[in-house]
């Protein structure tokens, strides 16, 4: 007897989530090694690495996200995290010097994905736009100065101040945002929900945890 319409189905499915899996842990190799931030580009340089062409098969980001994590179980080792607490030691200090801007920590240093790639990133908090880039200028912080999109929902994207510099070899990434923002945080690029963010007591509860 033909093989049943509900088993093919199944075994299709099988197969996606198989692509989806291997994509997946691609995408996770390609980001550790190659440094890759774009979770979209990771996932679409993973495809083509594999010879995999629909798109159906791409993985989500979180799925990607859950790869990278245990791909770091597996292959960071003591080095990795040795380099984690001392980005995280960096953000602990650096909250404590822009304490004015009422820092918040972000990103994979929060999360704990930070590799020899990442940065310590920051959200600053002040109505005046030109407050944080006087503010490196009075202590003599060189910097770079660019623009990026934060998404706040479905609809609402919108542009700001981003700071870039390096302190004791270790790189900051510095978002200026309006006070307001500190009550509403923008989507996170992973999984679309608001970005978890820490304050300076919680960033220290995360070092403490991980010494």
């Amino acid at each position: 007897m033909g093989e049943s319409t509900h088993h093919r189905g199944r075994r299709g499915e099988d197969r996606r989530d198989d692509q989806r899996q291997r994509i997946a842990a691609e995408a996770a190799r390609l980001i550790s090694e190659l440094g890759l931030r774009d979770y979209h580009q990771a996932k679409l340089r993973a495809a083509q690495r594999l010879g995999i062409q629909d798109e159906r098969h791409l993985p989500r980001n979180t799925e990607i996200e859950n790869a990278l994590r245990e791909y770091q179980r597996l292959f960071g080792g003591e080095d990795r995290l040795d380099y984690l607490r001392a980005l995280r030691q960096c953000a602990v200090e650096a909250m404590q010097f822009f304490h004015a801007f009422e820092p918040r920590l972000v990103g994979a240093v929060l999360e704990g994905t930070a590799d020899q790639y990442s940065a310590v990133c920051l959200h600053l908090f002040c109505d005046n736009p030109e407050a944080l880039a006087l503010f490196l200028d009075e202590n003599g912080i060189p910097y770079e100065q660019i623009e990026r999109q934060l998404r706040w929902s479905a609809e609402e994207i919108e542009r700001v101040d981003a700071y870039r510099f390096s302190a004791d070899d270790m790189p900051l990434d510095l978002t200026l945002l309006p006070l307001d923002a500190l009550r509403q945080a923008p989507l996170d690029r992973i999984d679309g929900k608001p970005m978890r963010r820490a304050n300076l007591a919680a960033a220290r509860q995360l070092l403490d945890d991980s010494a």
